[in-house]
């Protein structure tokens, strides 16, 4: 007796159940694509409240209220202090290294800067802790019994790469995904202030409505703009808010905008004016970007061209043909055998 065929097949593959995994998997992501737009949260809600306590701190000069929250705060600079003096004691902590990890935890998003205690301990522990896992790894279990001498001498010293660069490598990737963020919004962002100036607003009550309009589109630029805006309110001098912004952000064109609002400020020239032409020059930078990604598009596409879509392409036009010719050959052998 012989046994038939389910159904088709390609390449040894049953055509049908191929296509029944890609439709469960296709029906899965569109049901996955449904949720998450049922499920929105609003990006700024977090931020606000962080906002919020800012806006608290200020009020109160930097002090805290409840004798709960002024011991935490002191609990956690005794922490950070017997760190820091540990470190210190190690000949590992300058105040220079301090100053720069702090920036890069303000240009991640990171506003507090005890963490940057934290984040040069780790790039002295994970070196350690990584590398005693990879040696227990490679060396004492033996898990790869097929690597030679270099492979394990580079692996291990890849894990010791891995621990020390990784909470670099970490604070560059969203600091690199944030000033992105920035960027895109910030032509809106001085378009509205130039309304907000023309209405007569002040600086801070503009930053605020901007903040409030863009909140949404662009969370990371609102918290920026309300946080400043805060800071115009409650500090002494209105351009340390400005630095303050040009410290946080590590993007030219912001700096560009801190520039103009403290000669505006020192000079008295005409704000609407000198945001609309810097909002020109940026609408014009976010295009000539734009055509530059264009103009790389074709080089780019070329390699997931021939890997991806050339191999479906002939899938789709000569998997018929191949189906009919595999019937047909697998017809004609019992005749013959008859």
């Amino acid at each position: 007796m012989i046994n038939q065929p389910s159904g088709p097949t390609l390449l040894g593959f049953d055509v049908v159940m191929v296509g029944t995994i890609l439709a469960g998997v296709a029906a899965l992501a569109v049901m996955m694509a449904i949720y998450a737009a049922i499920t929105v949260r609003d990006p700024m809600a977090k931020r606000v409240k962080a906002l919020t306590d800012r806006r608290e701190e200020l009020k109160q000069g930097i002090v805290k209220s409840t004798s709960k929250k002024r011991q935490s705060l002191v609990r956690k600079s005794e922490k950070t202090e017997k760190m820091k003096d540990t470190l210190a004691g190690m000949k590992v902590l300058q105040q220079s290294q301090i100053q720069e990890v702090q920036q890069k935890l303000a240009h991640a998003g990171y506003r507090n800067k005890e963490l940057a205690v934290y984040v040069i301990a780790l790039r002295m522990i994970l070196p350690i802790i990584l590398g005693i896992i990879g040696f227990v790894v490679i060396y004492v279990i033996d898990y790869f019994p097929d690597w030679s001498g270099m492979k394990r001498v580079a692996g291990m010293g890849a894990m010791l790469f891995a621990g020390y660069k990784g909470p670099e490598i970490f604070l560059q990737n969203k600091s690199g995904k944030r000033v992105d963020a920035i960027r895109k919004g910030l032509p809106d962002a001085l378009d509205l202030l130039v309304i907000c100036a023309e209405a007569g607003l002040t600086v801070d009550a503009a930053f605020n409505r901007v903040a409030k309009e863009l909140g949404r589109a662009y969370p990371e630029l609102g918290d920026e703009f309300a946080l400043t805006a805060i800071e115009l309110s409650f500090l002494n001098e209105r351009k340390m808010a400005f630095d303050n912004l040009a410290y946080r952000v590590d993007l030219d064109a912001v700096k560009g905008v801190v520039t103009t609002m403290i000669q505006t400020e020192r000079y008295g020239t005409p704000l609407a004016s000198a945001l609309r032409v810097l909002s020109a020059e940026f609408r014009n930078e976010r295009m000539m970007r734009a055509e530059e990604k264009a103009a790389r598009l074709p080089a780019i596409m070329t390699v997931p061209l021939i890997l991806f879509i050339l191999p479906v392409l002939f899938i789709v036009i000569l998997g018929p043909a191949a189906c009919s010719i595999a019937d047909a050959f697998s017809d004609d052998g019992p005749a013959k055998a008859k």
